[in-house]
């Protein structure tokens, strides 16, 4: 008999800003698949299809629709920004906690799964009140979003005391779990490593701009992603510069929204790029999936990166890809080009390869789609229910 979870989780798609509600919504629907009974969290009620799983709120409604801090905030990296109520991004995590304690006296479950630091106060609530056993989840770590250079203590020590409180802490990838280890003092035995895996979409048809751009032989080059310090946007801009100097028929696309994002619009103006760097803001669905398709390489060019979905996506869209080896999707990638994200030289070298020799392009793009469809969302339930029955 399956277990039955209490999974909280911070949002999903379709409002959702980035890779964490992808990466729950991807789980929750294999383990559903599997008849995995979840009964999914989300801290405020929003209109999401939940047909697959049981999907309860903890709150009302958010009094500014999707606008509000609690998603805003997040996808800046601005824990300390508020609403128009005088809730901080903190708040509302904490507020979530409180709620998730009433929460879980009603509900009936075997199991507590918390995803990221946003629901770890929710999950230890949960413990608190059922002393059910529970498994944190780690997408991302405050070393992670700060690339390494500085971090909010207060996220910090919420990151720590839900990995030292939880029973066993699931990382991403190897290099998630050695971060955990080094910076939080984890012991390695506790920690299991889950990849995440992709949706294999079917093709989708190019719109005609796209479709008269390649035509005239013209070259995309491609970042899709939050637009933050973590990601490395600026080497996208820089590597960009250089290629253009041997290439200058390539167009740079960088989807997404973030903090950095007009610094990033002001760098290209400033190297006068304009009208080859091109920023359509944050893209989701078949309008993602179409410039996947169009481009002809995607690069992730991240100075730490958990995972790292968006790779997994291109390569399903049939788009070779270049990953940082600062990256956990480097783990799971054979047939994908790889360089330190600080490495402008090497990165453009290899642009450069892709874009000049079609066979390279070719057989990237091949053999990366069909590595990809061994990197599923199925496997990482299998390993997921694997450790719910050893806890349970």
């Amino acid at each position: 008999m399956s277990p039955r979870v209490l999974m909280f989780g911070w949002e999903l798609p379709p409002h959702n800003s980035g890779g964490l509600g992808t990466a729950c919504e991807g789980l929750v629907d294999a383990l559903t698949e599997k008849s995995v009974e979840i009964i999914f969290v989300l801290p405020q009620k929003l209109p999401i299809d939940s047909s697959k799983f049981r999907l309860i709120f903890a709150g009302p409604t958010p009094a500014r629709g999707l606008e509000r801090v609690m998603f805003s905030a997040y996808a800046k990296g601005d824990e300390e920004s508020h609403d128009a109520s005088g809730l901080s991004l903190m708040d509302e995590v904490k507020l979530y906690a409180r709620r998730a304690e009433r929460l879980a006296r009603r509900e009936n479950f075997d199991i507590i799964h918390a995803h990221d630091w946003l629901s770890f106060p929710a999950g230890l609530a949960a413990r608190k009140v059922s002393g059910k056993p529970l498994v944190v989840h780690v997408h991302a770590t405050e070393f992670d979003r700060g690339g390494g250079n500085s971090i909010n203590q207060d996220v910090y020590q919420i990151e720590k005391m839900g990995m030292e409180q939880a029973v066993k802490v699931i990382a991403v990838s190897d290099w998630t779990k050695q971060l955990i280890v080094r910076h939080y003092g984890i012991a390695p035995e506790k920690i299991e490593v889950v990849h995440n895996g992709v949706r294999v979409e079917s093709n989708i048809n190019l719109p005609e701009a796209l479709t008269a751009l390649r035509a005239r032989g013209n070259k995309i080059v491609l970042f899709v992603g939050r637009i933050t310090l973590q990601k490395g946007p600026d080497y996208f801009i820089l590597v960009a510069r250089r290629v253009l100097k041997f290439a200058p028929n390539t167009y740079f696309v960088m989807a997404g929204a973030g903090d950095m994002a007009p610094k990033m619009m002001d760098l290209t103006a400033q190297l006068g790029l304009s009208d080859r760097i091109f920023f359509p803001g944050f893209l989701r669905g078949e309008e993602l999936t179409r410039l996947y398709q169009a481009a002809d390489l995607y690069i992730l060019p991240s100075v730490s990166e958990p995972f790292g979905i968006t790779p997994l996506e291109s390569l399903a869209a049939g788009t070779p890809v270049l990953v940082s080896r600062q990256s956990g999707v480097s783990e799971v990638l054979r047939h994908a080009l790889k360089v330190d994200f600080w490495d402008i030289d090497e990165m453009t070298n290899q642009i450069l390869s892709v874009l000049e020799h079609g066979s390279l392009q070719q057989t990237l793009a091949r053999s990366g789609q069909e590595e990809v469809r061994r990197v599923t969302w199925d496997a990482a339930a299998e390993k997921c229910i694997r450790i719910y029955r050893e806890l349970c």
